[in-house]
């Protein structure tokens, strides 16, 4: 998903519900509200995928164990204080932050925060995320005057000249 997601949590996210928040780019909780609870192991269940792997590297190995292992619940606080959710906040203010930090977002160049996004996953992601990478870098490239000229020169027929385009070290 090239889009930036935020998730916005105003009560439980638990099991399935919580590994949705933390594979989404931002998250942001009812201070009031919101609970964090993983269930997988009281239900025979487990996610041994982005949900695990992505909160060890959001909150850290020993805490994310903790979070699956013990199935202990979590404040809006205390799950912020971890690095497991952006911001705790108001009840009252959740969707207008929310909003706020979409108009925040969306003001930005488009194509660096797609490029960022792709550039976060990457490492998670494997070869797909390399290759989501290498087809929107291309995808850049073929814009560029120097991509043109050598398209340009193909249809023409004749030699291509790169001599004005610098070499990049």
């Amino acid at each position: 998903m090239p889009k930036i997601v935020i998730a916005v949590v105003p009560g439980w996210a638990v099991g399935g519900g919580h590994s949705l928040h933390v594979v989404c780019d931002l998250t942001l909780a009812s201070r009031e509200h919101a609970r964090f609870l993983q269930t997988d192991p009281n239900v025979a269940s487990f996610d041994s995928g982005y949900g695990s792997a992505l909160l060890a590297r959001q909150v850290g190995q020993k805490k994310a164990r903790e979070i699956f292992f013990l199935g202990k619940t979590y404040s809006a606080d205390e799950a912020a204080a971890m690095g497991m959710v952006n911001a705790s906040v108001a009840h009252a203010e959740l969707e207008s932050v929310a909003l706020d930090w979409g108009k925040e977002i969306n003001s930005k160049s488009p194509t660096a925060m797609r490029m960022l996004k792709f550039g976060f996953n990457l490492a998670d992601d494997g070869l797909v995320g390399q290759q989501l990478f290498a087809g929107e870098a291309t995808r850049l490239a073929y814009a560029t005057e120097e991509a043109q000229e050598g398209r340009d020169a193909f249809l023409e027929k004749r030699p291509r000249d790169y001599s004005k385009f610098p070499w990049h070290f």
